[in-house]
């Protein structure tokens, strides 16, 4: 496996993936923090907490330099502006990673999870060298399940009532491709349709 020691800035046609700053803590409280992202997600708290993000920001130096975290902000090339993460949390002796993400509401169905899920996993597999990428979604947000099928991941399954959030337990279904399986797909998925 490679890991580059600088922090990877990918593109796309349409986007530009960097490491985050704290100038983008505040967009980062604002979009996450909406009600639909947090409930699609894990981790994410609604309302968003202060300070949070500059928190959480803080952090990603030293985890890519243990090798553990890949966060990035997504951005849109043309205008500069933050719409997003996408992210690997590496489990380094089992050569694999857990692709993670949220998209803004207001750049939802855009294809733009797509195009920045893809150029992450391809960056996964030739770039750091892993054998598999792998990703899972509540059972009430099939959006996310689309994302995954289109970049050429297969579901590989269902545990039901998993996890507990908001009040319920949720259906968790889960997603996975081999290096292999990858070069045999050509890579990324293009083009970009609406996620």
């Amino acid at each position: 496996m490679q890991f580059p020691a600088e922090f990877p800035v990918i593109e796309t046609p349409r986007l530009l993936l960097r490491g985050f700053d704290l100038t983008d803590a505040p967009f980062v409280q604002q979009l996450a923090g909406a009600r639909e992202v947090a409930n699609a997600t894990a981790l994410i708290p609604h309302p968003y907490p202060d300070g949070a993000a500059e928190q959480w920001i803080a952090t990603h130096g030293a985890e890519w330099a243990a090798h553990r975290i890949l966060a990035l902000a997504v951005t849109l090339k043309n205008q500069g502006a933050l719409i997003g993460s996408m992210g690997l949390t590496i489990a380094e002796e089992h050569a694999r990673a857990e692709l993670g993400y949220w998209i803004g509401v207001p750049y939802w169905s855009h294809g733009f999870a797509t195009e920045a899920a893809a150029a992450v996993t391809d960056f996964a597999f030739r770039v750091l060298e892993l054998n598999r990428v792998q990703a899972h979604h509540y059972g009430t947000n099939p959006a996310s399940g689309r994302v995954l099928l289109k970049i050429g991941m297969k579901r590989e399954g269902t545990s039901p009532r998993m996890m507990w959030k908001n009040g319920r337990f949720e259906d968790v279904v889960f997603y996975g491709v081999l290096r292999r399986d990858w070069r045999h797909l050509g890579g990324s998925a293009a083009p970009f349709p609406p996620d």
